[in-house]
């Protein structure tokens, strides 16, 4: 069994199911579990988002999308020597990763139909229903349906632990800063579930642009900011779009300094197995009081505290 992973979440549910082995490729974005590093490369960016920023990006993905170019490019002559059977891919995002029609156009040149198998998950349901495909699809049923029962249940204790808290705050993820973009797919379900409300998006349904008016609106009393693909880091390297906006410190998380900047990258924007720890990170933001659970280290920052930080050092 050869398997070509175009999706960084693919590629952690197939090593999550102890398939690493049989991985013969993957994207220049599969960095997770570390050894996927290691893993040859047949997919790649045509930009580096380390070197633009976030308007910056959001021009360049927009006019490629319009014209329909596409941001990523599968590497033929990689693929050839990858020679892969199976194939994971997706249909939900162009901008994310590439597209069900490259692979297609991609694969001809194989001169020989391997699996193809998109990844569509906008839920979390849907997510754990992603890992239980994997295995069907590699023979793997009984790692996937016991991986997806341990998910799962930690859905589950997430739910019954806040379920009866009737303090339930307003809360909006920003998932890309300039310009904002409110989060979408399972981002609003993870709110529900973790104690929140979610005024904006509708579970299952696509991020979508909005202005700071109405977020000014809204009037969240938490914020998560979590731009897509972004880690903690990356996002402090443009948090000055948000201290420089007029309507920021109008808004009451700001002035109560409940502003939580996420590693999104590892755990909410990638429909994998994490995405349950991404549940339990914004649980532990909305109520630390009753959410006592361990969360990943530097996996989330309160932005007054590091501000205030910031200020003490000088």
């Amino acid at each position: 069994m050869r398997i070509c992973s175009f999706l960084p979440s693919a590629t952690e549910i197939l090593f999550e199911l102890g398939l690493g082995e049989y991985i013969v490729g993957v994207t220049h974005e599969c960095d997770y579990p570390p050894e996927a590093k290691s893993k040859p490369r047949v997919v790649v960016s045509l930009i580096d988002p380390s070197k633009l920023t976030s308007r910056e990006i959001e021009r360049v993905v927009g006019e490629n999308y319009r014209s329909g170019k596409s941001t990523y490019l599968v590497e033929k002559e990689s693929l050839l020597k990858a020679r892969p059977d199976i194939i994971f891919t997706q249909k939900l995002c162009d901008v994310c990763a590439v597209s069900g029609n490259e692979v297609k156009e991609a694969v001809d040149v194989l001169g020989y139909s391997p699996k193809i198998v998109s990844l569509e998950p906008s839920t979390l349901e849907e997510i754990l229903d992603t890992i239980l495909i994997v295995g069907e699809v590699t023979g793997r049923e009984t790692q996937a349906r016991e991986v997806v029962n341990k998910l799962r249940a930690r859905i589950e204790a997430v739910r019954t632990m806040v379920g009866n808290e009737k303090d339930r705050p307003r809360v909006f993820c920003l998932e890309w800063l300039d310009p904002p973009y409110a989060a979408g797919h399972w981002i609003p379900e993870m709110v529900d579930i973790a104690g929140g409300i979610c005024g904006f998006a509708k579970p299952g349904q696509p991020s979508f642009k909005v202005s700071w008016e109405e977020i000014y609106e809204f009037a969240p009393q938490v914020i998560v900011v979590m731009p897509c693909g972004f880690d903690i880091e990356r996002t402090l390297e443009e948090i000055e779009i948000l201290n420089s906006n007029e309507f920021w410190y109008r808004l009451p998380a700001v002035r109560k300094g409940h502003v939580y900047l996420v590693d999104a990258n590892s755990y909410f924007s990638r429909s994998g197995p994490r995405v349950v720890e991404g549940l339990e990170i914004m649980a532990r933001i909305l109520h630390p009081e009753i959410c006592d659970f361990e969360i990943p280290p530097d996996s989330v920052l309160n932005l007054r505290n590091y501000n205030h930080f910031q200020a003490f050092l000088g």
